[in-house]
């Protein structure tokens, strides 16, 4: 075997060698990727969730937000990343308890009944303002001894939650915002900014205020962390006089 023929086999191991390991790096880190976005959801391979939807405000027949609408395909295409199955559960009809199977609860306590068994259940620090007449203080949260009222189209509030009953249990999360556009905010927000809050939070239970800027002009990619409210939320509330 002459010089150059030698050097030309040499080259096309080395070039071998060098395709398999980028392609067992990058399965590896694909893989680990896949495997932490699917602890931090509770979503392991072939498992099923429970996706709640709500009622549309002020409807009297059953009707989905288009927002909503929106947040909820988001949230299958994260699923379906994971590889496991969602199920479509109206929001009157899950009659059921949690931590056998990962829960997404979307929007306010007035159009989501188990969200405002959530709320009272798991986070006894918030409360909102359910008012049906309209002013100021409709949809309001109050938390912390702070309120946060909405400006439509301009600035809206919406938390946004992972909670669980035990270790072992899988997790809930609450996306109730002021509005349809703040709850397809927060689940934004959470399909995004997963891989920082795994690595704040990790597996653990966590409780978010969001503040969406300006959504007249940007619609819900404009979100802002305003406080980690965890431990006020699962306060309880102090008494009101009176």
């Amino acid at each position: 075997m002459n010089d150059d023929l030698r050097n030309l086999v040499l080259g096309v191991i080395a070039a071998g060698i060098s395709a398999a390991v980028g392609w067992f790096a990058r399965t590896y880190l694909w893989r680990r990727t896949l495997r932490r976005k699917q602890r931090f959801f509770g979503l392991p391979a072939n498992s099923e969730c429970m996706l709640v939807i709500n009622q549309a405000a002020g409807t009297t027949y059953w009707s989905v937000a288009r927002r909503d609408v929106f947040a909820l395909l988001e949230l299958s295409a994260l699923i379906k990343d994971c590889e496991a199955k969602a199920r479509i559960v109206l929001h009157d009809a899950a009659q059921q308890g949690f931590g056998d199977r990962t829960e997404f609860c979307i929007g306010g306590p007035v159009s989501n009944q188990r969200m405002a068994a959530h709320l009272e259940a798991l986070l006894p620090g918030i409360r909102v303002n359910t008012d049906q007449e309209r002013g100021p203080d409709q949809g309001a949260f109050e938390v912390g001894g702070e309120t946060y009222r909405s400006e439509p189209g301009k600035t809206e509030y919406v938390i946004v939650a992972r909670l669980t009953a035990g270790q072992e249990a899988r997790p809930v999360f609450l996306a109730s915002g002021q509005n349809a556009i703040a709850n397809q905010a927060a689940v934004r927000y959470l399909t995004r900014n997963h891989p920082r809050l795994y690595r704040k939070y990790g597996e653990g239970s966590f409780c978010l205020l969001l503040k969406v800027i300006n959504s007249d002009s940007y619609g819900p990619d404009v979100a802002e962390l305003v406080t980690d409210i965890t431990r006020a939320a699962t306060s309880p509330a102090p008494a009101t006089a009176g």
